[in-house]
C-alpha cells in the first residue's frame, strides 16, 4: 500500500547509533538533463563514486534516459528502474507518483544543479523530519571559479513552508570550496595509459581501427557547441606547417565540420583530409572512455562542465567552450577561471610567460565569441610546450585538495552528529 505523505518513511537498513548516518547511507540524487550531457555527466560520475568509494546506496533520478544512454550505453530508456555500475537508476517522470517504501526519501537528498524536487517527495522529507530523522538536503551547484563561490559554499536556506534545511554545495578550485570530482584511481589510470604504448595502441585500434597514433602530427580532440569561429580555425589547421589530426565525436559540432569539408558529417572511423588537416569521425564516446580520448590527444577542445574538469585532470593543454548564456553572462565565469588558471603557479613550477598567457587567453576569448575575429592558431601552437607544463602543474596542485565526493560524504556525516 502506498504510504501517505504524512507518514514516516521506512528507516534505512543497518542503522548505527542515533545521530549517525546508517552504515550504508541511502542517497537520492535528482538530475534534469539541461545541457544535453553536462548535467547528467556530473551527476553520473558523482553517483558512481559515492557508491564505489564511500559505500553509499544511490538512487539516481533522471528525467531524460535517452540522453543518458549516450554516456552509458547499457541504459535502457524504456525501463523505469535499472541497476548500472552499482547505482539504482530511476526514470524521473513528470508524475512522480505516490510515496511508497520503494521511493521514500533517503538519508541524503541531492538536487543536481537546483532542479526542483517533486512536491510529494518534499512532503515525505518533511514527514521524516517530523519523525526526528530529517534527511540531509543538498543543492549541488554548477562549478565556478568566481570569487563569491567560497562565501556561498555551505550556506543554508530554510524551506518557507516545511522548515527543511537545504545546504548549497559549491564545487570550486580552492580549499574553501566543495572541490572537483576526482576518483581515487584516476591519476593511476591516466599515468598507466600515458606510459604504456600497448594501452595507447589498443585505444587507437578499438576507436579508429588504426594500429597506432598518427606519427609527426598534432592530435586534437574537438568537443564543442556550435561555433562561428570553427571554419576559420579549420582553415588555419589545413594550412599549418605541422600536420593536424582532429578527432570529432558525434554531436553538435560534427555537422559544421562536415560542411567545412563540403560533405556529410563523418561517420565513426571515417576520415577526410584537406591540406595539412585530417579529420576522423568518432562514435559518441561513452563517459568511461572519454578520459582515454583526452589522454590520447595533445590538445583538447571541451565544452560544458564535465569534460571541462576531465580535461584538467588529463594534464594536457585545453580550450574550453563554456555553455553560452543570454547577454554573454558566461564571459564573467570564463574570465574568472582564466584568472585562476593563468595565475602564478606554486613554488617550484615554471610560470607561464606573458606571450603564452595571452595566447591562451585570447584564443579562449575568440573561441567563445568575444569578437568575430578567428582565433590565432599560430600563437596558441607556439605556446603549447609551455602550456603542457602548466597543465601538469595545475592538475597536480588541484589534486592536493580534497575531491568533491569526499567532501560531500564528510559533510553529510557531520550534519547528523
Amino acid at each position: 500500500m502506498p504510504l501517505s505523505t504524512a507518514s514516516s518513511p521506512a528507516p534505512s537498513p543497518a542503522t548505527t547509533n542515533v545521530g549517525h548516518l546508517p552504515l550504508v547511507p541511502r542517497c537520492d540524487l535528482f538530475c534534469t538533463v539541461v545541457d544535453n550531457f553536462g548535467d547528467i555527466g556530473v551527476c553520473w560520475r558523482l553517483a558512481r563514486q559515492l557508491v564505489r568509494e564511500h559505500g553509499w546506496s544511490v538512487r539516481l533520478w533522471v528525467d531524460d534516459l535517452t540522453s543518458f544512454r549516450y554516456l552509458r550505453p547499457d541504459i535502457d530508456p524504456t525501463q523505469a528502474q535499472q541497476r548500472c555500475d552499482g547505482v539504482d537508476v530511476r526514470r524521473w517522470d513528470a508524475d512522480f507518483g505516490p510515496i511508497t517504501h520503494d521511493n521514500a526519501p533517503g538519508d541524503i537528498v541531492i538536487e543536481g544543479f537546483a532542479c526542483p524536487i517533486p512536491d510529494t517527495y518534499l512532503h515525505a522529507m518533511h514527514a521524516r523530519k517530523q519523525a526526528g530523522n530529517a534527511p540531509v538536503w543538498v543543492n549541488l551547484e554548477y562549478l565556478s571559479a568566481e570569487s563569491w563561490v567560497d562565501e556561498f559554499h555551505l550556506q543554508k536556506s530554510l524551506h518557507p513552508q516545511l522548515g527543511l534545511v537545504k545546504t548549497i554545495f559549491m564545487p570550486g578550485f580552492t580549499e574553501r570550496s566543495g572541490g572537483l570530482i576526482r576518483e581515487r584511481e584516476l591519476f593511476f589510470r591516466r599515468d598507466a595509459f600515458l606510459t604504456s604504448p600497448d594501452l595507447r595502441d589498443a585505444w587507437w585500434q578499438r576507436t579508429l581501427g588504426l594500429s597506432a597514433a598518427p606519427q609527426e602530427a598534432l592530435i586534437v580532440s574537438l568537443f564543442a557547441y556550435e561555433n562561428d569561429a570553427l571554419p576559420g580555425l579549420l582553415t588555419q589547421w589545413s594550412e599549418s606547417e605541422t600536420p593536424v589530426v582532429c578527432l570529432v565525436p558525434q554531436g553538435r559540432i560534427a555537422p559544421a565540420v562536415g560542411e567545412w569539408l563540403r560533405r556529410e558529417p563523418l561517420a565513426p572511423r571515417e576520415s577526410a583530409t584537406r591540406g595539412a588537416l585530417t579529420v576522423y569521425g568518432l562514435p559518441f564516446v561513452p563517459q568511461q572512455e572519454f578520459d582515454n580520448l583526452l589522454w590520447a590527444c595533445d590538445l583538447n577542445f571541451v565544452r560544458g562542465e564535465d569534460s571541462f574538469v576531465r580535461a584538467q585532470w588529463a594534464a594536457k593543454p585545453f580550450v574550453w567552450h563554456i555553455y553560452p548564456q543570454a547577454e554573454n553572462a558566461h564571459h564573467v565565469k570564463l574570465d574568472a577561471f582564466l584568472e585562476r588558471y593563468l595565475a602564478e603557479p606554486p613554488a617550484g613550477d615554471t610560470p607561464l610567460g606573458h606571450a603564452e598567457r595571452e595566447a591562451l587567453r585570447t584564443f579562449w576569448h575568440l573561441w567563445n565569441g568575444y569578437a568575430s575575429t578567428a582565433p590565432d592558431w599560430s600563437a596558441l601552437a607556439a605556446a603549447l610546450p609551455a602550456l603542457r607544463r602548466h597543465a601538469q602543474a595545475w592538475a597536480n596542485a588541484q589534486a592536493q585538495l580534497p575531491d568533491l565526493a569526499r567532501q560531500l560524504a564528510s559533510f553529510a556525516q557531520n550534519q547528523v552528529k
